[in-house]
Parts: structure tokens; C-alpha cells; sequence
């Protein structure tokens, strides 16, 4: 590993960048899953290792626990017209108490309330509220229910540095092997490499495996626009951990794999003070960067996330951010494929 970037004294966007080649930004997921490469950081150490993601099995040891996240992707991206005729899209992110959804619009400034945009003769939203950052809150209207129009309309929601329309295969790419609950706009990444294959060696050697939703939505990819971190905030997500998973974590303190930026920010956000998960449905607004005591997860498994983004923060906090930025200044040099449906890192 390269010889470390210096930590600044005090953290600021700026210090979160990278540069990073457009070829290496990965358009399409790869044929077999589970061939992604695998960057393994030894923190301990401050070494590295080249793998692919089938070896994880080998990396964790019988008896420790993988927690998964098994919230399922939801074709969250409607395309419709405003009254007028002119193009409008919504990132539909979860429904709310009273029956309306809470959406990201665009045109923003052209959506205010009571408008409505049309998909097909047989949907349509209508803004009933224009919330603080770039949020909504919508009704569904027409002969279609919003589950409905989401299977009949909806677009698989790929983040913009994909360049390309989704296609039929990204309806099940762009879902883990063991999704169960709607409710994300946006895909836990790092599990995508599993396989049931991988996931049935992973029970073969004896590691115990668990499992959480944290519903994926803007909190996780809205931009850092400040310099200053303590100015940015984090939009709530919804999470649930089961009674089973939260005395399982808790049982084996000191041996928890996160599978995921997601994993570790639910798991945080439910510890109490006796170092005990927590079950039971929350929100987190969490917002993870250095310096970070973390007091449950002792492991993650991560993709390789956008220069300035909470999530790089989250890993920096995790691995060390002089031995993360170097990592990712390695990772660039041998060609790794980033974001989404790229390759991954384990950080132990």
C-alpha cells in the first residue's frame, strides 16, 4: 500500500475527494456475481490484499455473524408529463402515515402544489407539499394505486453515473440474491455480490448469518453541498431489526460482519448505551465521519463509493482515513471497477 495521505486537522468535504478515471465507473454488473474483485484492508496491519469476492468465505472465521440488509429495490422512477405537456420525472422515496408518498421531483421549481403529472390515462401524481431538501410530499390519483403504477410505470431507479437507460436485466441485477422488503430507492451495493452459491459456503463453514432492513433512500446518496460536514443533514431512513437479529448481534459482540454501509449505520443507530442492540422500527439520520467510536460493527464489507459522499466519509471513519484514501489511490491504480456495480472492499 502506497505510503498514506496526511489527516487534515479538522475533516472538511474537500478532504473527501479522489480522482478517479470514467472508464473505471462500472456501466454494467458483471455475468457471475460473486467475480467481482475483493480489496482486503488489514487495519491492523496497514496492509492490503487482492482477491475476488468468492474468497470472503475464507476471510471470516466459523462462529462469526454476517449481518445482511434484505430490503428489496422498488422501480422507484416514474417518467410522466405536467398538464401542459412538458416532461417530469419523481424518485419516489416512501409512503407516509397518511397514505402520501414523499418524492424528489424534477423540474423542482415547476411542481407546486396541486399540479399533477400524468403516467398513462390511468395514473397520475399530484404535489400536495413542497418540503426542505428538494423533497415533496404526493398523492397518488387515478385508477391505479401507487403499488400499481410503481409495477406498471416504474423505472428501475440507477444512479445518474450509470449512462444508460435501465434494461430488463437490471430488475434483477440490481437486487441482492436475498431481497424480501420493499421499501428502497436505491441498492445495499455491497451485498450484490452475493450468490446463493457463496451465501450456502458462507453456512457450509459455519458462520452464523443475520439479517435487517434499512429501506435505502435519499439520506444515503444526497450530495455533500458544504465544506463544513456539520452542515450537512442527513435525510431519515427507515430501518427494522427483529428480536432474533438484535440478540444475535448482541450475543456476538466482537465477531459482527457488515454487510454494507447500510448494516453498519442501522446497527449504530440501535445500539444503547449497554453496547445491546436494540430491536424494533426507527429512523436514522446518523451521520458517520471521522472521528467515530463505533461500538458494534468489527467488520465491513463495502463497494467503492463517489468522491465527497457520506458513505466514503462512513468508510474513512471505519478503516482509518489516512489507510482508506490510500486504498482507494490504490484501488484507482489497478483498476478496479467503482460504485454500484463495481468490484469491493473488506476492511477487518
Amino acid at each position: 500500500m502506497d505510503k498514506p495521505r496526511a489527516a487534515p486537522r479538522g475533516y472538511r468535504t474537500s478532504d473527501f475527494d479522489y480522482n478517479l478515471p470514467q472508464e473505471q465507473i462500472a456501466q454494467d454488473p458483471l455475468a457471475d456475481r460473486s467475480a467481482s474483485r475483493l480489496l482486503v484492508l488489514d487495519r491492523a496491519a496497514g496492509t492490503t490484499r487482492h482477491l475476488h469476492f468468492r474468497d470472503l468465505p475464507t476471510l471470516i472465521p466459523p462462529g462469526d455473524l454476517l449481518v445482511l440488509n434484505t430490503s428489496r429495490v422498488i422501480p422507484a422512477r416514474l417518467r410522466g408529463k405536467r398538464e401542459g405537456g412538458q416532461d417530469a420525472e419523481f424518485l419516489v422515496v416512501r409512503v407516509l402515515a397518511d397514505g402520501t408518498w414523499l418524492a424528489m421531483a424534477h423540474p423542482g421549481g415547476k411542481l407546486k402544489p396541486g399540479r399533477r403529472v400524468a403516467f398513462g390515462d390511468d395514473s397520475a401524481l399530484e404535489i400536495v407539499e413542497v418540503l426542505g431538501g428538494g423533497l415533496r410530499r404526493v398523492r397518488f390519483v387515478g385508477a391505479l394505486d401507487a403499488q400499481a403504477t410503481l409495477a406498471k410505470y416504474g423505472e428501475v431507479p440507477l444512479p445518474p453515473y450509470i449512462r444508460r437507460p435501465p434494461n430488463r436485466d437490471d430488475r434483477e441485477r440490481y437486487q441482492t440474491v436475498y431481497a424480501t422488503h420493499d421499501g428502497s430507492v436505491a441498492a445495499p451495493t455491497a451485498g450484490l455480490h452475493f450468490t446463493t452459491e457463496l451465501l450456502a459456503q458462507i453456512h457450509e463453514r459455519r458462520i452464523l448469518v443475520t439479517a435487517l432492513d434499512l429501506h435505502v433512500g435519499p439520506g444515503t446518496f444526497k450530495p455533500v453541498q458544504t465544506d463544513n460536514l456539520d452542515d450537512h443533514t442527513m435525510h431519515p431512513e427507515a430501518y427494522e431489526i427483529s428480536a432474533g437479529a438484535a440478540s444475535g448481534i448482541s450475543y456476538n459482540r466482537g465477531k459482527v460482519w457488515a454487510v454494507g454501509t447500510t448494516v453498519l449505520r442501522a446497527l449504530e443507530s440501535a445500539v444503547g448505551s449497554d453496547g445491546r442492540v436494540r430491536a424494533g422500527a426507527a429512523e436514522t439520520s446518523l451521520f458517520i465521519r471521522p472521528p467515530y467510536d463505533f461500538k458494534v460493527v468489527n467488520h465491513l464489507i463495502t463497494n467503492f463509493h463517489l468522491p465527497r459522499s457520506t458513505l466514503l466519509m462512513l468508510v474513512c471513519a471505519f478503516g482509518g482515513y489516512e489507510r482508506v484514501m490510500a486504498v482507494y489511490e490504490e484501488a484507482v491504480k489497478e483498476g478496479y471497477r467503482f460504485y454500484s456495480y463495481g468490484d469491493a472492499m473488506v476492511i477487518s
